[in-house]
């Protein structure tokens, strides 16, 4: 204690020290608890643009990989049989797009959708998770209808072999291609139903690409008054977004 303060300044400078000490901590516990508030906040912000991302990364990932099974399978062998004419037999094969050409084209949409799927939003996203869904279905009926008793892709080609209209092909096999074509079609059938049920969420694309009218409209009065204002009540900036706008910055 100082010789010229008296016991009652000593004790008021205590006092305001200790309230100075109290603001402080509970300043700080203010700031943890905003921090802690706005990290919470953040967090929740990024858990749905994680799930949507990861949901649009395995539709897209089902629909090519589905699409890239059904072509692949589509060139392969899918029945085999023998065909005896002229003291001979003859092996003959027909490929999956001889047998159908069903999933060969199903891939095509399938592929054409990955595009697609950014190009529309709303209603128009769900009418194309429709039509990949039905696409992948065709594919699965085709592919398992080759699987049947149905040879007549192997007549015509043993037919055309030997020179005879009328011949019968037996000891028919299937391979496995078929199976795989089913399967590429599952998958685009999933791809389909997830573009259906989630695909609202998905962003589609930037309205930089945008035709000019349709930015002037959506920019409202405030666009129209940057187009009256002058070039040289606006910094190179303002002319700048102008021109992207679809405007001339120098119009009266």
């Amino acid at each position: 204690m100082s010789p010229e303060q008296t016991p009652e300044q000593t004790a008021v400078q205590t006092a305001v020290q200790a309230a100075d000490q109290t603001a402080a901590g509970t300043a700080a516990q203010s700031n943890a608890g905003q921090d802690a508030e706005q990290t919470a906040e953040q967090a929740a912000e990024q858990r749905p643009a994680t799930s949507w991302r990861r949901t649009l990364a395995v539709t897209l990932l089902l629909s090519v990989v589905g699409a890239t099974l059904l072509l692949v399978a589509s060139g392969q062998t899918w029945v085999s049989g023998t065909v005896q004419a002229q003291g001979a037999t003859r092996t003959v094969t027909a490929h999956g797009s001889e047998v159908s050409g069903v999933p060969g084209a199903m891939a095509l949409v399938a592929l054409a959708s990955v595009v697609a799927v950014f190009a529309v939003r709303g209603t128009a996203r769900r009418v194309l998770g429709g039509l990949v869904t039905l696409a992948g279905a065709g594919a699965v009926f085709a592919a398992t209808a080759a699987l049947g008793s149905e040879t007549g892709a192997l007549d015509e080609k043993a037919a055309r072999s030997v020179g005879l209209t009328d011949v019968t092909v037996g000891s028919v096999t299937h391979s496995a291609w078929p199976w795989i074509a089913a399967l590429g079609g599952l998958l685009v059938v999933v791809a389909g139903v997830l573009t259906t049920l989630r695909g609202a969420a998905w962003p589609g694309m930037s309205a930089r690409y945008d035709a000019p009218a349709g930015k002037r409209s959506a920019a409202g009065p405030r666009g129209g008054s940057s187009a009256t204002a002058s070039a040289g009540q606006s910094s190179p900036a303002d002319l700048w977004k102008a021109l992207d706008r679809g405007e001339d910055p120098t119009a009266s």
